[in-house]
């Protein structure tokens, strides 16, 4: 049961992101270029290293990971 209630948590929380990225694809705009965002791009080259965008998306996902295992034990 617990585990049930998880997996139908984090669908919806998808869910709502992917309604998000569809219908208001403005919002999220600035991921990506945050400052600490590595972007080189010569010709013939291009190399992306998102480090402060990844850092932000583990800190978050961290955080809510450890509310859901609060809410639902």
């Amino acid at each position: 049961m617990e585990v049930g209630r998880f997996l139908l948590g984090l669908g919806l929380l998808l869910v709502a992101l992917g309604l998000v990225w569809l219908y208001a694809p403005g919002l999220l705009s600035w991921f990506g270029r945050l400052p600490g965002d590595i972007r080189i791009e010569r010709e013939g080259f291009r190399f992306y290293l998102p480090l402060t965008s990844m850092v932000l998306v583990s800190v978050g996902l961290s955080l809510l990971f450890n509310l859901l295992l609060r809410w639902f034990r």
